[in-house]
């Protein structure tokens, strides 16, 4: 099923929405790294494949895309990075919600409208991946 076409209004929606945050404040780099997470979180495999093939073509390297997996162990990521990360594992996993320290670490490396425009990607990417796992969407679909 292609939400599209199921559902266009809906669809167009959370069109518009990533539209938005693509010219909001957030950094694009941690955008394309959230959204690659959270689809590895969520084992949606057509989200991993897109957004990485446009992180690719905006520059990141192969090694930190295979590192993504297992970011707290990895030195290839910046603070700023690694706080957004925290928080994308948190809200995603969603087993306690956000804890103060990953706050915190938001609070310092980020200003108020880039913590609010990487809470709304990450709700949308986490949307996004709830709508391709159940409906099968593959790469290239």
């Amino acid at each position: 099923m292609k939400l599209a076409e199921a559902a266009p209004g809906p669809s167009a929606a959370f069109a518009a929405v990533d539209r938005s945050l693509r010219e909001g404040p957030l950094d694009p780099v941690v955008r394309e790294l959230v959204k690659i997470r959270a689809s590895q979180l969520n084992g949606c495999v057509y989200c991993l494949d897109l957004h990485a093939a446009e992180a690719r073509r905006n520059g990141e390297g192969e090694d930190r895309l295979l590192q993504l997996a297992v970011w707290p162990e990895s030195e290839l990521f910046t603070e700023a990075e690694r706080a957004a990360l925290a928080y994308t594992d948190q809200a995603t996993r969603l087993v306690d919600g956000v804890d103060d320290p990953t706050w915190e670490a938001l609070a310092e490396h980020f200003t108020t409208e880039e913590i609010g425009a990487l809470v709304a990607q990450v709700a949308l990417i986490n949307a996004y991946n709830r709508i391709g796992v159940p409906t099968r969407r593959r790469p290239g679909d």
